[in-house]
């Protein structure tokens, strides 16, 4: 299938309808059959499972438990860094945000005032910082952990679109990032503020987050705001934040400042949770 049919497609499809169908597939119990399409989703994918916890594809409940599985304790050692990659996946895009946009894919762009919920005032809070989109794929583990010490501050349900977040479609849906549906999460570090905002797609059951649990559904009711000031919520490097039932992408945002990409970074390029993101150089 050619990219422009595949874009079209997306155009039209019900893709409220078919999440929303996908979501009660993935939560239901349905014995011998879920175990059945674990098996082909394994096969298919290539998911290695013996690096989960719980290796038996048979164990699992429902599709949506296999997809959220834990990893053992030791299948992803942090890296001794500043901050380390909060996902399994591939780098999208990283770098600087330029006037204040972020790159999306070659020739597309977009505001990281968009990206945030048209909060003007907390997109200038990273004016000239630093971006990554990290791509999560099927195969992935899909839970999100804390790429350095953060206490919450503030969270932030932006309704949107359901369009798919794959390669293709970043290449040719403009402000893809900003148009779909996103919660965005905003910590204070000792690097300053760093915002990780966990974008939905077609057929993404649902975001959660350590502290709240699901965020999403319900779809198509006004921005949602949360505020976490008055609570000393501090989550550890590391630690998990959030997970995606069926797979997206995580953006992070880093204040202009100190910190440098790890010199092992490039685009497009696989990477792990746990793994060397970004440091103060030394002195």
């Amino acid at each position: 299938m050619s990219d422009r049919l595949a874009i079209a497609l997306q155009h039209l499809a019900p893709k409220q309808a078919l999440t929303q169908l996908a979501g009660y597939g993935a939560t239901a119990q349905g014995g011998r059959w879920t175990t059945a399409v674990i098996r082909w989703f394994v096969q298919r994918y290539g998911v290695d499972m013996a690096e989960a916890a719980q290796p038996d594809i048979a164990a699992y409940p429902s599709f949506n438990a296999f997809f959220t599985r834990a990893l053992k304790p030791d299948a992803r050692p942090l890296a001794t860094c500043d901050l380390i990659c909060p996902v399994d996946g591939q780098i999208s895009q990283f770098g600087s945000l330029r006037q204040g946009r972020l790159l999306q894919a070659k020739g597309h762009d977009y505001s990281a005032t968009a990206l945030l919920g048209a909060d003007a005032a907390l997109a200038a809070r990273f004016d000239d910082g630093l971006f990554a989109t990290l791509y999560l794929s099927p195969r992935d583990y899909h839970r999100v952990h804390m790429p350095c010490r953060g206490r919450l501050l503030r969270m932030r349900h932006v309704p949107g679109s359901l369009y798919s977040v794959n390669p293709v479609t970043a290449r040719h849906v403009p402000g893809l990032f900003a148009r779909n549906e996103r919660v965005v999460c905003l910590f204070d570090t000792d690097f300053g503020p760093m915002a990780m905002v966990l974008v939905g797609a077609t057929i993404v059951g649902s975001i959660c987050t350590s502290w709240h649990g699901q965020v999403n559904p319900p779809r198509g009711a006004p921005m949602r705001h949360w505020d976490y000031t008055d609570q000393d919520i501090v989550l550890a490097q590391g630690q998990e934040m959030g997970r995606f039932q069926l797979g997206s992408t995580v953006i992070v945002l880093l204040p202009r400042g100190e910190l440098r990409w790890s010199e092992n970074w490039s685009a497009p390029g696989a990477v792990r949770m746990g793994e060397a993101m970004a440091h103060r150089p030394c002195e």
